[in-house]
């Protein structure tokens, strides 16, 4: 049996991981937690590369984040779909893994993958945890579901930032190693083009600006439905002044 994962990231296409949460998988796989990540397509529908140099470049991409485990579940790119039969290929997959904490798409992104992913990630997650829930192996049921919120243009304010500081120039090499879908453009999905800079210079500069926001060079910001809780108010961080 596959040893238990710290964290899975069920995202809808491979480099979706590496765009939206690369930087805090890294960091959780620095600290000796199990990572892994769950593409929910194989980016067939995609307008460079192939089915293949997808899969080719999402191993690559893997070994630079250190993920544990990267599997695909083969559901339909372009038609992905929160639907019963969705539901139990990833709850299935869920249960293999036993992950304690989904990270998966902010809710409402412009790609309507990103948004039936988000719902397809958190109604698995629950439905993997019921004893007859019709998905293979034995019922869990993930403690946290957490969305990743870069490059939503939203005026919702992150619950958490990560602090990616140490982890950013190896977020890149494994934006890097997507040739297909970065080299020679200047924006990609959620990533808007601004200007004809290149978009890996974007995505450092916008994982910049969330750095501010909790005072570091680089961060990540996420959402949780649940308020974020700490344990003494003498232990905040992140400077008012």
């Amino acid at each position: 049996m596959t040893a238990p994962l710290d964290v899975l990231a069920v995202m809808a296409h491979p480099d979706d991981a590496e765009i939206f949460c690369g930087g805090a998988l890294i960091k959780s796989a620095d600290n000796g937690e199990r990572t892994g990540v769950l593409d929910l397509t194989a980016g067939e529908a995609a307008s460079r590369g192939t089915v293949e140099s997808r899969a080719r470049e999402a191993e690559a991409a893997a070994a630079a984040l250190g993920l544990a485990e990267r599997r695909c579940a083969g559901l339909n790119d372009a038609d992905l779909v929160n639907s019963r039969e969705s539901r139990g290929v990833v709850a299935g997959i869920v249960r293999a893994l036993r992950p304690r904490v989904i990270v998966t798409h902010w809710t409402r992104g412009r790609h309507p993958d990103h948004r039936a992913a988000a719902a397809l990630a958190r109604d698995a997650a629950f439905l993997a945890g019921l004893r007859n829930f019709p998905a293979e192996g034995r019922r869990h049921r993930p403690e946290k579901v957490v969305y990743a919120m870069a490059f939503s243009e939203e005026a919702v304010k992150p619950t958490f930032g990560v602090d990616i500081s140490a982890q950013m120039d190896r977020k890149i090499a494994a934006l890097e190693a997507y040739g297909t879908q970065f080299l020679g453009r200047s924006g990609i999905g959620e990533v808007f083009p601004g200007g004809d800079r290149p978009v890996l210079d974007q995505i450092r500069s916008a994982h910049a600006a969330w750095g501010s926001l909790i005072r570091r060079a680089y961060a990540e910001p996420y959402w949780t439905e649940e308020t974020a809780m700490v344990e003494t108010l003498g232990g905040l961080t992140v400077a008012t002044f």
